[in-house]
């Protein structure tokens, strides 16, 4: 039986799962722009990602999925410059982005990824 690694784990939820050569990431939010500017709050959403890719032993070329949540969409340019700033080119994982009421009105971005691992 293939071993499951949780990483950055509390009773709720874990932050990444690792099982049979894919991490799963939990949808990540800004804790430090929360309530701030949208394009802070993606800035710090994706660099929240790098890090739980990288203690994963994984990095942002090695995406398979994306599913972003907007709490307007009306910031989807916003959310495309950085996400097309950040992506490696060539290394596009499959994307949905959704409109969608977050868990807290403080957050208008939410974005959860898997990938494979190196």
């Amino acid at each position: 039986m293939a071993e499951i690694r949780r990483l950055q784990s509390n009773p709720r939820m874990s932050g990444a799962v690792v099982h049979n050569g894919v991490v799963s990431l939990s949808g990540q939010v800004a804790i430090d722009h929360r309530g701030g500017v949208v394009a802070d709050q993606v800035r710090e959403v994706l660099e929240r990602i790098d890090l739980l890719l990288a203690e994963a032993g994984a990095d942002k070329s090695r995406l398979l999925t994306a599913n972003l949540y907007l709490a307007d969409i009306a910031s989807l340019g916003v959310l495309n410059a950085a996400w097309d700033r950040w992506v490696v080119p060539g290394c596009t994982p499959t994307r949905t982005t959704i409109q969608a009421v977050l868990a807290s009105p403080d957050y208008a971005v939410e974005i959860a990824v898997t990938a494979a691992l190196d």
